[in-house]
């Protein structure tokens, strides 16, 4: 019987420490798909910084570097200007990402660096308990809004594509999520549009990929499937934020 489905090579063939139901997994498949069909697999370069996805050299069979929390994108920088002929990536959680590393992420987009970030939003911290982070929504329970995220006491959701597309190094940007197989697609397809931004020397690339975290938000990974889509969607809207002008993207 012919296989026509199987584990990327990328992928070590361990289980994963994820909790059930998240869906860290599937977004650690879709970039190793992505690495492999681009033939990237000997210069890329991966970098996790501490969270859910601090044990990413795990799962990774190229070479990781391990940052400091929130740091990725300044140890990603470091690496791209030394080795300016590998690709390079981060793989980072919300809570990393916009909030201890918010002036990491920004100012790298600012300053157009050559780097790729993969941005997992599960509108939660997920390692450490369940706490509010910078992307929980409106009225979301955690251990830290008991009653629900007040916008009098703990303001607004940073979109952060949103946020970013104005500056001028920031090449592409896009939000996807993986919650169907539809999303899925859509976010494989954003994934490696970023990566070719980045082979092509156009500048900052990050894509957004909206994530379930059933354990922390008290749901079932069925119910968590059904409250991304119901509640995070309608939010954080799916999409291509930005796209070089005639470079190697489709709208």
């Amino acid at each position: 019987m012919k296989k026509v489905f199987k584990r990327p090579g990328i992928l070590k063939d361990v289980p994963f420490h994820y909790c059930p139901g998240c869906t860290h997994g599937v977004a650690h498949r879709l970039v190793a798909e992505v690495i492999e069909e681009l033939g990237i697999r000997d210069t890329a370069i991966g970098v996790a910084p501490v969270g859910c996805s601090v044990f990413a050299m795990d799962y990774f069979e190229i070479d990781m570097f391990q940052a400091s929390h929130g740091r990725a994108p300044a140890v990603a920088t470091g690496i791209k200007r030394v080795l300016p002929e590998r690709v390079v990536f981060t793989y980072q959680g919300d809570g990393d990402l916009a909030a201890i590393g918010t002036g990491e992420f920004v100012h790298a987009a600012t300053r157009g660096e050559r780097i790729t970030i993969v941005f997992i939003n599960n509108a939660i911290y997920g390692m450490t308990g369940g706490q509010m982070a910078p992307t929980t929504i409106m009225g979301q329970i955690t251990k830290t809004t008991p009653f629900g995220r007040d916008r009098e006491i703990n303001g607004f959701p940073i979109r952060v594509c949103e946020m970013l597309a104005p500056l001028e190094g920031a090449a592409y940007l896009a939000r996807a999520a993986v919650h169907t197989p539809k999303a899925i697609i859509q976010a494989k397809k954003f994934i490696k549009r970023a990566f070719e931004v980045q082979l092509a020397g156009l500048g900052f690339s990050l894509v957004e990929v909206l994530s379930t975290c059933p354990t922390n938000w008290a749901l079932s990974p069925l119910e968590a499937v059904k409250w991304l889509e119901e509640k995070m969607v309608p939010y954080y809207p799916l999409g291509e934020y930005k796209s070089p002008a005639g470079g190697v993207v489709n709208a």
